[in-house]
């Protein structure tokens, strides 16, 4: 066991809510915090994965990087839902879609990940195991979505470890009916399940992988604030 803080987190226990949002890139952390919550006290700073706790409407969250990749991650979700007493992650994130009904902009809300990565192998089962979303999370986004007028969609995401593959399993992918590709779903999902938490993906279209189409760096931390409202709506 890791004494606190850990590693990677720089916090006292008691510093962080029980429910954390997070997203990839720091700064879009921050730009949470400053948009969306008072009082916001940062709490972490470790490796620039920068995490802040402040009060949504009144109710305590806090939102933090998680930096790109299944062991990154991996690794923050980890000690938030080990060594913090973090009982709900939500993970704000992009993808890129693979469906046509989908458009830039459009959120995908994940209940399954499936992934190419072989993060599961760690805990030794006799099969594969399928990481799904926690329901009331999700069935509450999708509420959310429904009342505020969203386009989203419900289904699977690939967790992919490759951002810039050799060659394109696309075509397997699509035949399975996966809505978009992400990079960290499946780590969480299965930290939240072997620590009996509770987990939810939701990503914005940043690009599409059959049109070509594309936003920018900027947009992506700035602009995608729809997703943002629907998790701190779950607090």
């Amino acid at each position: 066991m890791a004494n606190i803080p850990t590693p990677h987190i720089n916090a006292q226990l008691g510093e962080i809510a029980e429910t954390v949002i997070m997203a990839g890139d720091p700064l879009r952390a921050k730009f949470m915090a400053e948009t969306f919550l008072t009082d916001a006290v940062q709490f972490n700073s470790v490796r620039g994965m920068l995490g802040f706790t402040g009060y949504y409407k009144g109710k305590r969250v806090s939102v933090m990087g998680h930096g790109m990749g299944i062991p990154s991650i991996g690794i923050y979700t980890y000690e938030l839902y080990n060594f913090y007493d973090v009982k709900t992650i939500i993970r704000v994130g992009s993808a890129g879609a693979y469906s046509k009904d989908l458009k830039i902009g459009d959120l995908i809300l994940a209940q399954g990940a499936c992934t190419d990565s072989n993060y599961g192998h760690q805990y030794r089962l006799d099969g594969y195991y399928a990481p799904i979303a926690d329901f009331d999370l999700l069935r509450g986004a999708a509420d959310e979505c429904e009342r505020l007028g969203y386009r989203y969609k419900v289904g699977n995401v690939l967790s992919s470890d490759v951002f810039y593959a050799d060659v394109s399993g696309l075509d397997g992918w699509l035949k399975m009916g996966v809505l978009g590709v992400e990079m960290e779903a499946v780590a969480l999902y299965m930290n939240a399940a072997r620590c009996g938490k509770r987990a939810l993906v939701i990503c914005t279209v940043s690009d599409h992988v059959i049109t070509g189409e594309v936003t920018t760096s900027e947009e992506r931390r700035t602009t995608f604030t729809h997703m943002m409202e629907v998790a701190l709506s779950l607090v």
